[in-house]
Order: C-alpha cells, then structure tokens, then sequence
C-alpha cells in the first residue's frame, strides 16, 4: 500500500510573478491545497524535501500528510508542474482527502510471471498501463500485478481475473482486456527462383 509521507507546508499570502520567483529562489515550490471540502488555500513547500520524495517514490500516487500550521490535512499530490527548459518543479497541486473518503486514482500494473505464448514466440502487449481503482487512502496501492504466467497465445487477460488488493476496486468493467499475447508471427519462405535459365546454356 502506498505510504502516506508528512511534509511541512507553510501558508503562502504573496502572489503574482514576482513574488513566486523569488519564493523558487529561495528554495521552495509555490502550491495549493484543494478539495471537496477544503477551499483552495495557497501554500509553499521545500523544494529539496519534496523533490526527493518524488524520486523515492514507488508510484505516481503520493499521499502525503500536509502540516500546515497546527493543522494537519491528508492529500494526494494531483499534479507537478516541471520546468523542462531550466529544470525543477513550477507548481504542486494537492488534492486534499479524508481518511474516510474514497478516491480515484490510476495504478500501474506490473506484469508477473513467464507467459508460455510468448515462450512460443507470441508477443505480449499491453493495453492498458495503468488501472483506475477506487478504495480508501489506506487501501491504496503503488502497483498492481498482473500474472500472465498462464497466458496462451492469441488469448488475453481481462480485469475481471485481475487478483485486486482487499478494499480495492476497478474502474474498468470485468471484460476489459488488459493484456494480450499475440500470435507468433508465421514467416512465409519466398518461393524458389525458377531455373528456366539454365537451360538457356544449352543448345
């Protein structure tokens, strides 16, 4: 299950262009803090203690433990804004949850196993990356694995026959594909040149 992680985020009051700058400048990441019952509050947070949880992180679903003040709000990190051109992170939205609450969140699948299709030659492809799951903050997964160690040629594997971890449920109805291991692909042998010629030599 993914680990909920605590990080202090203090309260932001100056915006505009300028005063992010220099908030970046001074190493912090502008962010905000919304939800369905928390209205949207501006905070900033350590740009190297939250840099180095994204790179420590097991899963894109991050749950971390906002200490705003004398307050703490659970969250999940929405979205990261990177700075492609100079490197570093723009911006963090956080969705705040309650441990009550059930979220949605995309999980990546891992695949497990040999498939004996793909021994055979087939080809195994996903179709799916990633699965969208609904469960509580404690129930959430940094993966799930997706056993093909008894996948045939030319069959697949559906979410229905997915192994979920307990508290945890698909999005995706039962009779999505996931996974495929495609036919071994049959290579046809050109057809032997004709030796007509040969018996042009002879007269």
């Amino acid at each position: 299950m993914a680990k909920i992680l605590d990080i202090i985020a203090q309260p932001r009051t100056s915006e505009g262009t300028g005063a992010v700058s220099r908030l970046r400048k001074a190493g912090s990441i502008p962010a905000v803090v919304y939800g369905r019952k928390v209205a949207p509050t501006n905070v900033q947070v350590d740009a190297k203690t939250f840099t180095k949880i994204l790179e420590t992180s097991a899963s894109d679903n991050i749950l971390v433990s906002l200490k705003i003040d004398s307050n703490e709000q659970l969250a999940l990190v929405q979205e990261v804004q990177h700075d492609h051109l100079r490197g570093g992170i723009l911006h963090v939205d956080f969705h705040a949850v309650a441990m009550d609450e059930e979220i949605h969140a995309q999980v990546p699948l891992h695949l497990v196993g040999e498939s004996p299709g793909a021994k055979a030659g087939g080809l195994i492809e996903s179709i799916h990356h990633t699965l969208e799951v609904r469960c509580l903050p404690k129930d959430l997964p940094e993966a799930i694995e997706v056993d093909i160690s008894e996948l045939q040629a030319g069959k697949g594997i559906h979410v229905g026959e997915v192994k979920l971890p307990e508290g945890v449920s698909a999005k995706l109805a039962a009779d999505v594909v996931l996974v495929m291991c495609e036919e071994p692909k049959v290579v046809e042998e050109a057809p032997a040149a004709p030796a007509a010629d040969a018996k042009k030599g002879k007269k």
